[in-house]
């Protein structure tokens, strides 16, 4: 049989009543199918958004927990709290060594001094006071109402006015109590009423090779005051060439410090000091030469010291003279030599007499122009740089001076009894 005969022979089967409460349950269960299908989407829906809100409020609430144990997070943690705190914090240390416990003991009585000249206008013939120059200084005495401070006589040379500029700032006009050319030293004087410090003398003698020095002046001029630079003593017993008149000879050897501590323009007539703060040099010159590098010059404090004593007391210093003009044999002509001067031909250096001054003492005793000098008290005399070192090194106004001069090719001996009225 059939599922279509089957279907037919079970309608034919039920009665009326059986046959309306089978379709309305058929529509009833037709109803309920309906809407168990659409609800069935919201409810997911829900459910689905019921769970994902609950998870984000766990995941919310159990994160500060959680979040110290997992792996990395202790630089983050790190990094959170620093931006969270916004102030910067310093360590204070003071550092203190040997170079700055000097550097303070002698700063303050290091000063600027400026060199002020009348200007003449070319255009209209007018004059101005000007700075034409500035250099350093160093104060190493007060007595009474004044203080007294030695530099290099090239930071004054020619000034109608000096100022000094005093580690506070302050300005002092200052008076030129005297200087020495061949040293190249100055003493000036200021008011002392603002004056916090002095130099106290070292002993320029004991210094070592190797030894810490330090410089304090100020270079290419007073918007650097107080520069402090460190180095060592390269040199002891230097001989310097200096020319003093500007004609492009040597005038005379300078003995000096070498130190490769940076001394620059400015900073002439500044303080060289040993590492306990004593004063073992003036600095004075700066050799300037694109290929030459950390070779600075100080006039030793020993040889300052007699030079400086002697501008206090006398305003210059006070130096045996012979009375007569020089000049080296080795600039002469060998032809003025055989002709003019006569001397021997194994003769080749040696001081030439250009002129005598009358009334000198090289007058009074007999010598004479063209005379050519060779010995001074039994020394080899070279050059007029020898000649000097040992008139002013090894006499004394009143002395006798002993020479040995050609004159006309004869050697002949002198006697001068020196004084000091004429320029050498």
């Amino acid at each position: 049989m059939t599922n279509f005969e089957e279907h037919n022979t079970e309608q034919q089967q039920l009665t009326p009543l059986q046959e309306r409460l089978r379709r309305e349950e058929l529509e009833a269960q037709k109803k309920r199918e309906r809407k168990n299908k659409g609800g069935s989407k919201v409810g997911y829906f829900m459910s689905g958004l019921s769970g994902v809100i609950v998870g984000a409020l766990l995941v919310w609430l159990l994160l500060p927990s959680l979040v110290g144990q997992l792996p990395g997070t202790e630089q983050s943690n790190q990094a959170t709290n620093s931006t969270s705190n916004t102030a910067i914090h310093q360590s204070v240390t003071e550092v203190s060594s040997d170079v700055i416990s000097a550097v303070e003991q002698v700063s303050d009585a290091v000063v600027g001094i400026t060199n002020i000249q009348q200007v003449t206008n070319f255009w209209n013939q007018s004059t101005s006071s000007e700075q034409t120059g500035s250099g350093s200084g160093v104060i190493y005495k007060i007595d009474g109402d004044k203080a007294f401070i030695v530099t290099n006589h090239h930071v004054i040379d020619r000034a109608q006015q000096l100022e000094v500029t005093l580690a506070d700032g302050s300005k002092e006009d200052a008076e030129l109590v005297g200087y020495d050319i061949w040293t190249d030293l100055a003493v000036v004087v200021i008011d002392s009423k603002n004056v916090k410090a002095t130099a106290k003398f070292g002993d320029s003698d004991v210094l070592k090779q190797g030894e810490t020095v330090i410089a304090i002046g100020n270079p290419l001029g007073l918007e650097f005051y107080g520069s402090v630079t460190k180095g060592i003593v390269s040199g002891k017993d230097r001989s310097v060439p200096v020319d003093l008149n500007n004609d492009g000879q040597a005038d005379w050897q300078t003995e000096v410090l070498q130190t490769d501590a940076a001394i620059n323009p400015g900073n002439s007539g500044g303080a060289l000091i040993n590492i306990v703060g004593e004063l073992v040099g003036i600095n004075s010159m700066k050799i300037a030469q694109s290929s030459v590098e950390g070779l600075g010059f100080s006039i030793p404090i020993n040889s300052a010291i007699p030079i400086i004593e002697e501008l206090e007391q006398h305003g210059e210093v006070k130096r045996p003279t012979m009375g007569v003009s020089l000049l080296d044999l080795t600039e002469v002509p060998a032809f003025y030599q055989q002709q003019t001067l006569k001397i021997p031909q194994e003769i080749t250096t040696g001081v030439v007499v250009t002129d005598v001054v009358r009334g000198s003492a090289a007058e009074t005793a007999g010598m004479q122009q063209y005379d050519v000098i060779v010995e001074m008290d039994g020394n080899k005399i070279e050059n007029s740089i020898e000649l000097r070192k040992h008139l002013y090194n090894e006499k004394e106004v009143g002395d006798t001076l002993t020479l040995k001069v050609y004159r006309q090719g004869e050697i002949v001996e002198l006697q001068l009894t020196l004084n000091n009225n004429a320029t050498l």
